[in-house]
C-alpha cells in the first residue's frame, strides 16, 4: 500500500511538472519579457487545432509564452506566432 502511495505521489508531481512549462497564449507581448523567434504551423481541420500546434512548437522551442500574430486560409490553415521567454 506504501509503494502505491508513493507511486500515485511521483505521478501527481510528474503531470504537475509538465504543466507548468507549456508555453501560455498572451494577446500582447507581456512586461519584461524577451522576443526570441518566429514560428509558423499548418491545420487542416480548424483554429483550435492551429492554436495547438502552435502552442507545441513554442513548447519544442523552449518559449514561456506566445502570440499568434496570424492566421489565414480556408481549407487549409496557415499561422505564424511570436515568441517570448
Amino acid at each position: 500500500m506504501k509503494n502505491l502511495t508513493m507511486i500515485f505521489a511521483a505521478l501527481t508531481l510528474a503531470t504537475a511538472s509538465f504543466a507548468t512549462l507549456a508555453a501560455t497564449e498572451v494577446t500582447q507581448a507581456p512586461a519584461n519579457s524577451q522576443k526570441i523567434g518566429v514560428i509558423s504551423a499548418t491545420s487542416s481541420n480548424d483554429l483550435s487545432s492551429l492554436e495547438r500546434n502552435l502552442n507545441a512548437k513554442a513548447d519544442e522551442a523552449g518559449a514561456s509564452s506566445f502570440r499568434i500574430v496570424s492566421a489565414s486560409g480556408e481549407n487549409h490553415l496557415y499561422g505564424t506566432a511570436e515568441l517570448y521567454k
